[in-house]
């Protein structure tokens, strides 16, 4: 896949994640007992007795797969910097046996002002699971290098 500067992107341009990410009863309860020990990500009979009524990933799972997604589907020459969460909306729990995916879409782009040799790319993601419902929506800032100052 080609590596994209600021000059390869424009409003309206869409992306989309290749394949699906599949995610397990394992996976939710090692990221929950990690970083987000609650009981309806650790536990399947406490979860049944949540507002999730089942076990359900962390929120934040959910994102941090996201983000191997856009960074996966999007290459930017020397990383995707990140210049900002605007929004970030957890829609549908994503659980055990899912399989998300993503659209990303380009809402703006601008030249930075602090920093010449960078763009900064505002895109809109919204994350489906196997049923095509959106599980999370966000509108992220990225930087990406200008062309002309490398």
């Amino acid at each position: 896949m080609k590596e994209l500067y600021f000059e390869d992107f424009y409003v309206g341009q869409q992306f989309a994640s290749t394949g699906g990410t599949k995610i397990t009863a394992e996976e939710i309860k090692e990221f929950g007992t990690k970083y987000d020990p609650q009981p309806f990500h650790l536990d399947e009979a406490a979860g049944e007795g949540s507002f999730f009524k089942g076990l359900a990933a962390s929120g934040w799972l959910t994102a941090a797969i996201v983000m191997r997604m856009r960074v996966q589907t999007i290459q930017v020459f020397g990383g995707m910097i990140g210049a900002g969460v605007e929004e970030i909306r957890w829609t549908q729990p994503v659980r055990p046996g899912d399989t998300i995916r993503s659209e990303i879409e380009v809402l703006g782009v601008r030249h930075s002002q602090s920093r010449k040799e960078f763009g900064i790319v505002r895109t809109r993601t919204l994350t489906y699971n196997q049923r095509n419902e959106i599980v999370m929506r966000s509108v992220v800032n990225f930087l990406a290098p200008v062309k002309a100052a490398i």
